[in-house]
């Protein structure tokens, strides 16, 4: 069974209440609660007003029980907007919007919802495609590429086997003495 609550006008705009909305959608009344009790957003006050208001429409209207309600939607949609301006310079004025939104929030005592399921869906997809992209074969150092040549080296470049005067070897990196 589904239980609803909303609250509308809410003083806020609806992009920075989705925000929270979207962060308790799938979990558990008590867990939402716990989360929106420790969100820093003002919408999020809003949100835990829409959720205990939820959570009393089932206990005492539909006779659930807390401990099985899920969050299954938290819905924000656009409200009206207030129109106003502000004086500025020389006389002028500029346009100041004070938008508003209506949030709806719905519990249902179902053992898992639906949202939650194709997200597990699409993190287990997204993992498959990773885990195929990390598996590729690096080449290494001497070994034969698609054209047939030797691949170059990485690293710490090695010592070239040409003896010098003194026959000790000379390293790629320190330049060559000038035979005389």
């Amino acid at each position: 069974m589904q239980v609803t609550s909303t609250y509308r006008f809410a003083r806020i705009s609806a992009f920075k209440a989705r925000e929270v909305t979207r962060e308790i959608q799938g979990h558990s009344a008590s867990e939402a609660l716990d989360l929106l009790a420790f969100s820093p957003k003002k919408a999020a006050v809003m949100v835990k007003k829409t959720l205990k208001s939820a959570i009393a429409n089932a206990e005492n209207n539909a006779e659930l029980k807390v401990d099985t309600l899920l969050v299954k939607e938290a819905v924000v949609g656009e409200g009206p907007t207030s129109k106003r301006f502000r004086a500025r310079a020389r006389g002028g004025a500029s346009p100041l919007r004070k938008r508003t939104s209506h949030i709806r929030i719905v519990l249902s005592d179902e053992l898992i919802p639906e949202a939650t399921a194709t997200r597990a869906r699409r993190r287990r997809t997204s993992r498959e495609g990773a885990a195929s992209q990390k598996s590729k074969p690096t080449r290494e150092a001497g070994q034969v590429g698609a054209a047939g040549e030797v691949m170059p080296s990485r690293g710490a470049p090695k010592e070239i086997e040409e003896p010098t005067d003194s026959g000790e070897p000379i390293s790629e990196t320190e330049p060559r003495a000038e035979k005389e």
